[in-house]
């Protein structure tokens, strides 16, 4: 018999069905922590484009496909970590302009316009702007999908200014 506080008896769980966590979400272990990682596309404005959400272990290469499928653009600035020759093939038969900054471990370097490359802050502006949004910077929200609806309203909030 109960009495009020129901630990030694015996009922249904609280909650019947599969498992609960994080393991459906973006959501991985990194240096810092549980993470999400945000692979972001923006135009020559520093408008989003598109963006993927990948748990924080996860290399950035492995978003790339997803990201710039379906998607035309001329050239593609990026740091050392999309120095990866699957993309630069991937990108020279789009016609696409490599201004990637290279590994120092490549045998052949590529020549980049440097002058081209200092445009790549943009992207880094956005991220900056994206984090004074406390529940991106925070990843306060639990699943992927209300995160992605802030990102796009966090966006859509940096576009209107």
């Amino acid at each position: 018999m109960c009495d009020g506080g129901c630990h030694d008896c015996e009922s249904a769980s609280a909650r019947p069905g599969g498992k609960r966590g994080t393991s459906g979400q973006a959501i991985g272990h990194s240096r810092g922590g549980m993470t999400t990682k945000i692979l972001a596309l923006t135009d020559a404005l520093d408008n989003l484009v598109k963006f993927v959400l990948m748990p924080g272990q996860r290399h950035d290469t492995k978003g790339v496909r997803e990201l710039i499928a379906d998607v035309r653009f001329d050239a593609l600035l990026a740091d050392k970590a999309f120095d990866v020759n699957w993309l630069i093939q991937e990108l020279d038969t789009r016609g696409a302009q490599v201004v990637i900054s290279q590994m120092p471990r490549r045998r052949a370097p590529l020549e980049i316009d440097r002058e081209v490359y200092k445009w790549r802050h943009l992207i880094e502006n956005f991220f900056c702007k994206l984090k004074k949004f406390k529940r991106i910077a925070m990843r306060s929200d639990k699943t992927d999908s209300s995160f992605v609806a802030m990102i796009y309203l966090a966006a859509g909030v940096i576009n209107s200014r």
